[in-house]
């Protein structure tokens, strides 16, 4: 139990489905109210619904598509004063393909949903938390953001771009005691899938590496208020990953067949 949350406001983008809506869901049963957007406004509402009257909790939702900057603006704006404790960018997509193959229309609509369209919700986001000297930024990363293997060139780029972009405004922030924490979480058993996976058969060939939204949300809203750097998950994803960053060679042949199971 989080006591930090009852009363606060959390707003979630890529709020529909998946790791999104199991985090309102469980932010709402600590007492925390809800603005939640994301492209698709038919499974906001019933969530928003649901929530209100599982919980008790003021859940707002506002359509919001992260490649529209103006549309960001705009929902910001509907915001006013409304007091963001959290901000938690989750809103994001990928395509697992070579890079050679990958329309570039896909890259750059990757790189405005996953980065820039974060960029600039956070930037909007911040002034009301300086000025008020606290909140927390919670930014979804990706273990691809630690390692960077075949058929996942663009996506992996943006979530390198994540990290950097974090850990920079970590730093910026800290004095005013708002913290930024970044989630990189390996393969986690969602709709993301359905789009990154053309074959269908990613998820099977990871096997035990794969997570539970439900297990992963938990994590997440159990540090929302504290000065948690990173959550790295599962726990040998992330061994390998900070082995790769000693012996990165030793790691890309050994892992050569895991790192093609795309």
């Amino acid at each position: 139990m989080n006591v930090f949350l009852k009363g606060k406001t959390v707003m979630i983008t890529g709020a529909s489905n998946g790791l999104g809506a199991e985090m309102a869901r469980q932010v709402a049963a600590q007492g925390a109210n809800t603005i939640l957007t994301a492209r698709r406004t038919d499974k906001l509402a019933d969530l928003a619904t649901q929530i209100q009257a599982d919980y008790g909790v003021v859940s707002a939702y506002h359509k919001m598509d992260m490649t529209n900057f103006e549309e960001i603006e705009e929902v910001m704006q509907k915001i006013g004063d409304t007091k963001i404790d959290i901000l938690v960018n989750c809103a994001g997509f990928g395509i697992f393909e070579e890079a050679v193959t990958t329309d570039f229309a896909t890259v750059e609509r990757m790189f405005d949903t996953n980065v820039l369209g974060l960029m600039r919700l956070t930037q909007l986001a911040l002034p009301d938390m300086l000025a008020r000297k606290s909140g927390h930024i919670i930014n979804i990363a990706s273990q691809a953001g630690k390692i960077a293997t075949p058929k996942s060139s663009a996506y992996s780029a943006t979530k390198f771009a994540v990290l950097g972009y974090s850990n920079a405004l970590r730093m910026e922030t800290k004095p005013s005691g708002i913290h930024v924490t970044t989630v990189n979480p390996g393969p986690i058993a969602t709709s993301f899938f359905d789009i990154a996976d053309k074959s269908g058969d990613y998820l099977d060939n990871v096997g035990f590496l794969v997570l539970k939204p439900e297990k992963v949300a938990a994590k997440i809203v159990a540090i929302m208020g504290k000065p948690k750097r990173e959550i790295n998950l599962p726990f040998l994803m992330n061994i390998i990953s900070r082995m790769y960053q000693v012996i990165p060679r030793v790691i890309e042949f050994f892992g050569k067949g895991a790192f093609e199971k795309k």
